[in-house]
């Protein structure tokens, strides 16, 4: 308990270097939190293209089940692909009337023998997309390819750009946090030099004299995290209905909405506060480890 109070007597003494020690704290754990879960849908929306078929194989009416079925296994053997699905005539005829049931006209006018049957492809990894065109475009009986390059390029740029740059901030806001807490204790060290140097005359222990300064950065970090909760807690709420219009197709997307709305919402809360709070704690503490270790020998 004494260290607690000793450790509010230093952060009610000099409350501009606190100020800024809690700020930089405070905008480190804002922009990891944001970033983490921006990272997070972002791999969830990527996902679900992935999942989905990224290449669809047209045959030529002459076409039989059987060319199908070779070109299937020729893909199989390759190892690249995740999924193939053989869609017949009558099963395009039945997708047809499925997606057309409200305009009776439409459905007159087509019939199983118009519609090609087709292979629908997914691709275990994106990269392989490019590799598998040239091989479905020279198979036996296929009459078009049609591959959504630009869509998969452009969601493969866009985490990869995600991951890198938001990764590379985040750790320059950690090292510069560690930089702020540290000179912010090591200034504080230094004008208590005196009370220090009365308090080792006296017999107090290394670890006596230490420990207010640690839990000054913890408490920094913590202060800190509690603030970029609130943020980012808010800003959930309040962009829920945004995103769930535009990315409201993804199944996962919908059940993660589902859980939001519900009680499990509050659990899942808890869980972000006590990981920002955490990340937080730690980084005010290893700072001021780090500053007792250069600024305070004994």
């Amino acid at each position: 308990m004494k260290a607690f109070t000793n450790t509010w007597t230093h952060i009610r003494r000099s409350p501009y270097q606190s100020f800024a020690a809690v700020l930089t704290l405070f905008l480190t754990i804002l922009l990891t939190g944001l970033f983490l879960i921006t990272t997070l849908v972002s791999s969830m929306v990527l996902q679900y293209f992935e999942s989905k078929p990224q290449i669809t194989v047209f045959f030529t009416d002459t076409s039989t089940p059987a060319v199908a079925q070779q070109l299937t296994t020729d893909l199989e053997n390759t190892g690249k692909v995740a999924s193939v699905k053989y869609i017949s005539k009558d099963d395009a005829l039945a997708i047809y009337r499925t997606q057309n049931k409200n305009d009776p006209l439409l459905l007159e006018m087509v019939t199983a023998d118009i519609l090609p049957a087709s292979l629908e492809i997914s691709a275990s990894e994106p990269q392989y997309l490019a590799e598998l065109e040239p091989l479905l475009k020279r198979a036996q009986g296929v009459e078009e390819v049609v591959y959504q390059r630009d869509v998969v390029d452009t969601l493969l740029r866009w985490t990869n750009a995600i991951r890198w740059i938001g990764g590379t901030l985040i750790v320059l806001l950690f090292f510069n946090s560690i930089l702020i807490v540290m000179t912010i204790i090591g200034l504080k060290i230094a004008l208590k030099k005196d009370e220090i140097e009365v308090l080792k005359l006296i017999g107090a222990s290394p670890w006596y004299i230490r420990t207010p300064f640690v839990f000054e950065g913890g408490l920094y970090g913590v202060f800190g995290a509690g603030l970029s909760f609130i943020i980012i807690a808010g800003l959930m709420i309040w962009l829920r209905p945004v995103i769930a219009g535009f990315l409201g197709m993804i199944p996962i997307i919908n059940t993660i909405f589902a859980v939001l709305a519900s009680w499990v919402f509050v659990g899942f809360l808890g869980t972000i506060l006590a990981v920002l709070l955490l990340v937080g704690c730690l980084l005010g503490a290893v700072g001021s480890v780090i500053a007792l270790g250069r600024y305070l020998k004994f």
